[in-house]
């Protein structure tokens, strides 16, 4: 099944937060995720810099640590997200004044927003959708073991009906091979894998980030 671009909040069975970000693709599948300064982003690979003028919604950065949280989405929406909370503003209206502020993409597709947002010491996630039909932030709480997750298409409905269980990972690098499908779990089956960008929790309210 492909379902696009996926964002995911849970927890890990040994009790650590996760957030985790993949893209998936069909259309542009020459990118991969680059570690910045602040932030990780989704880039063309080098040669394919040009398909950025194809579609502009293709680069942004995907990743951001702010005050204890993980901030993770499918676009351009990482920065003022990761700004609201770093403000003071709560992970859910954070997620509801930049969704409804932004809206989807208005490319060819209308594809949606998704983002997630979990702290390194919380109980809770949160994720989000913005699609052309609707608005959804969901809080969700984190038990060992167990993942949310919300995608771009088919399975766009963040809720305690989209999740994972045995969520066994150790590292921030085995996130990322965990949503690409390389280990057992619930997105093993979901095609055209391409990049991923992890977090996951570390000590003293801190996160351990990787790529792939």
């Amino acid at each position: 099944m492909y379902v696009g671009r996926i964002v995911a909040v849970g927890c890990t069975t040994e009790g650590r937060a996760a957030g985790l970000y993949r893209v998936s693709s069909r259309s542009f599948p020459n990118r991969e995720a680059k570690v910045l300064s602040k932030a990780i982003a989704i880039v063309p690979k080098a040669g394919f810099e040009n398909d950025i003028q194809k579609n502009p919604y293709i680069a942004y950065n995907c990743l951001r640590i702010v005050r204890g949280f993980a901030v993770v989405t499918n676009g351009s929406q990482t920065d003022p997200i990761a700004e609201k909370i770093e403000s003071g503003m709560s992970p859910r209206d954070a997620l509801a004044y930049v969704s409804l502020s932004m809206d989807f993409e208005h490319d060819s597709l209308d594809t949606p927003r998704i983002s997630g947002v979990v702290s390194a010491n919380g109980d809770y996630g949160w994720l989000s959708i913005v699609r052309k039909d609707a608005l959804i932030v969901r809080e969700l709480p984190l038990t060992p073991g167990r993942i949310f997750y919300v995608c771009t298409y088919e399975r766009n409905e963040p809720g305690l009906m989209q999740v994972g269980e045995g969520f066994a990972v150790a590292t921030a690098e085995e996130c990322c091979a965990y949503v690409l499908g390389q280990l057992p779990g619930v997105f093993a089956d979901f095609e055209k894998p391409v990049s991923a960008a992890c977090a996951l929790a570390a000590d003293q309210g801190t996160f351990q980030t990787a790529i792939q």
